[in-house]
C-alpha cells in the first residue's frame, strides 16, 4: 500500500505553493500562524477527548484530523513531513547504526 501520510504531505504542499480557493487546506495558510496554530489546539482537545471517553474508531478519526493539521502547521513553518520521518528513522536505528 502506498504511504498515504507521503500523499498527504505532497497534497500539503501543493496546496501552499499553488493555493486554491476551494481548499481548506489553503484557507489555514491564507490564516497564518495563528489560525493554523489555533486550530491544531483544537484539534488536540478533541483527540485528547476522543481518546479518554470515545470508541477506537472516534479515537482514530481525531488522531488523523491532528496528524493532517500537524502536518500543515509543520509546511507553514518550511518543514517538510519527511524531515519528520527521517528524525524518527535516525531515532529508530540500532544504537550501533546511527
Amino acid at each position: 500500500m502506498e504511504n498515504i501520510l507521503l500523499i498527504l504531505n505532497e497534497t500539503i504542499k501543493d496546496r501552499h505553493q499553488n493555493p486554491s480557493p476551494a481548499s481548506y487546506t489553503t484557507t489555514l495558510f491564507e490564516g497564518g500562524a495563528n489560525k493554523i496554530i489555533k486550530k491544531l489546539g483544537e484539534e488536540n482537545a478533541e483527540f485528547i477527548k476522543a481518546f479518554l471517553t470515545e470508541p477506537p474508531y472516534e479515537t482514530a478519526a481525531e488522531a488523523a484530523d491532528y496528524i493532517y493539521h500537524l502536518m500543515v502547521a509543520l509546511r507553514f513553518k518550511g518543514i517538510d513531513w519527511t524531515d519528520v520521518l527521517k528524525e524518527l528513522e535516525k531515532r529508530h536505528a540500532p544504537k550501533g547504526d546511527k
